[in-house]
């Protein structure tokens, strides 16, 4: 029992997924709606449930190192600064079945300290780590917003510049389990939803335009496609990964 734990064993149902309620997905008139792709789906997860972390800074960061790069390089970076500048979780090398290697995330104390040559060699750009900084001079009342309706707290956040729609969706469907934001602008999921609701790749307007009959669940509709095996048809090279670390 150390620092924090009282607060994350409240948050535990949540981090489960015990608030997300289904029933409105589930009802006959809404499954009635859905392509038999998302319904067998669905058949085959019925367990599924979306976690709500209730963190904003701890979602914001890796979302923000997500921008404008593939998932590899984000990954990449955010593991190199968590193994750097994180810290030991509690009970490593007391406890043998919790590994010598697992972190905590930095505080946003600890964030806002890390020197720009830093952000530079975990292959982090300087718009992306500037929108961090700038989001960490808020952190206190950020958090605040976890007890806002997703909705809300989406739009907040976007007043922070550099933090915009995408951005804002990708974080309120973790903090907050939002079963319905869709990120828009993401390099590769209007052309998914597009092939696979209308066997044609379409832009984020047309996405939305898909979507709308299932809006207010339209991140579970989303899920379900993800979970159902479903796979769009690849054309051209793939997305270049660059490393500017060197530079």
């Amino acid at each position: 029992m150390g620092p924090g734990a009282e607060r994350a064993i409240a948050g535990a149902p949540a981090l489960l997924g015990a608030h997300d309620d289904w029933s409105g997905f589930d009802s006959p008139a809404f499954a009635d709606s859905l392509p038999p792709r998302i319904k067998d789906a669905r058949r085959r997860n019925s367990a599924l449930r979306l976690p709500a972390t209730g963190r904003m800074v701890d979602s914001l960061i890796p979302a923000i190192l997500e921008q404008k790069v593939t998932v590899i390089e984000a990954h990449r970076g955010y593991a190199r600064l968590l193994r750097k500048f994180g810290s030991p979780a509690p009970g490593v090398g007391t406890h043998a079945q919790i590994p010598a290697e697992l972190r905590v995330a930095p505080t946003p104390q600890q964030w806002a300290a890390i020197p720009s040559w830093e952000w530079h060699a975990a292959g982090v750009g300087p718009q992306r780590s500037a929108t961090i900084m700038r989001m960490l001079r808020s952190s206190s009342g950020l958090e605040r917003l976890a007890q806002l309706p997703a909705e809300e707290a989406g739009r907040k956040l976007q007043s922070i510049p550099g933090i915009g729609v995408w951005t804002a969706a990708e974080v309120t469907q973790r903090t907050h389990g939002d079963p319905d934001q869709v990120a828009v602008g993401d390099f590769h999921l209007a052309a998914y939803v597009g092939w696979a609701l209308a066997g044609k790749a379409v832009d984020d307007a047309g996405m939305l335009e898909l979507l709308e009959p299932w809006r207010g669940q339209r991140q579970r509709v989303i899920r379900m496609l993800q979970l159902s095996g479903f796979r769009k048809p690849t054309f051209g090279p793939r997305m270049s990964i660059a490393d500017h670390r060197r530079h």
